[in-house]
């Protein structure tokens, strides 16, 4: 969504299934308006969280014009890809197939693709291949994108590029920081709240906790001495800057709720909830 939209509106991590909400992004063309709905990854759920992402996630799949289904073209089409491609069987949504990642394949790729081709054989899908790093092959999707989109209206002004408010992406560039410095040790365990945020003519403060599930976690995430948490902040920080374009004291705070994602209050009041 980043490459497609020009900005960085939604987070990346090595780690799977990071996406927790229905994100969207908004470019705007001489020719049309593209609402991209970024959902949560299709999976089998272990918690109450992972029940509410999965749900938003198939709610989507009617509610869109096109659905683009990413995959990793790095390797061989999978067991979960197979799974998603019987889901969206049953829509009649138009479905177009994005192999991902093909700055990553190998010279030869002929059997790496076709696997993918067999895969969808049975459905009059189109399938285009891209790089979200290198931006090789964007152009061309977002072209097959606005020709299958219906006639409408444009819903938002053409510099907008997400409709998620500012206090949103800041607890996402905060998680994301989590994420990519902490890597497995607290996978998905962490939600942030955004406390406050004061604005000075010269400088936004933001406060924010970070929850987790476990002490073991909280002590993670502070790390010797506050090393890990002054890294998180630092690190999140400049994303933020970057975000309001304007300096940023970020100061967090780290507070254990047991078994928050099982929780159907405490996922509300964390922002986690099936969406209409």
């Amino acid at each position: 969504m980043n490459q497609l939209v020009g900005q960085k509106v939604a987070i990346t991590s090595p780690v799977a299934q990071t996406t927790r909400n229905r994100l969207r992004g908004i470019l705007t063309t001489p020719e049309a308006q593209l609402i991209f709905v970024d959902t949560p990854g299709i999976h089998k759920p272990h918690h109450q969280l992972g029940e509410v992402l999965v749900q938003n996630a198939k709610l989507s799949i009617d509610a869109v014009d096109v659905v683009l289904f990413v995959v990793d073209g790095s390797v061989r089409a999978g067991g979960g890809d197979r799974y998603i491609v019987e889901l969206l069987s049953h829509s009649t949504t138009p479905v177009v197939l994005g192999l991902n990642k093909i700055d990553q394949q190998p010279p030869d790729a002929q059997n790496l693709d076709s696997s993918y081709v067999q895969l969808v054989q049975p459905h009059p899908w189109q399938m285009v291949k891209f790089s979200a790093e290198s931006s090789e092959g964007i152009e061309l999707l977002k072209q097959l994108l606005i020709e299958l989109l219906e006639p409408g209206p444009y819903y938002y002004p053409p510099d907008l590029v997400t409709d998620q408010p500012e206090r949103f992406i800041m607890g996402e560039l905060i998680r994301e920081q989590i994420l990519l410095l902490t890597r497995e040790e607290v996978p998905h365990s962490v939600a942030i709240a955004i406390d406050k945020v004061e604005e000075a003519p010269t400088i936004t403060r933001v406060f924010a906790t970070i929850h987790v599930e476990r002490s073991s976690q909280k002590a993670i995430l502070i790390g010797k001495g506050g090393s890990m948490l002054k890294a998180i902040g630092t690190a999140a920080r400049a994303q933020i800057q970057k975000l309001i374009a304007g300096s940023v004291y970020l100061e967090l705070f780290v507070k254990v709720q047991p078994k928050w994602r099982q929780s159907r209050l405490r996922l509300a009041e964390l922002g986690y909830q099936v969406e209409d």
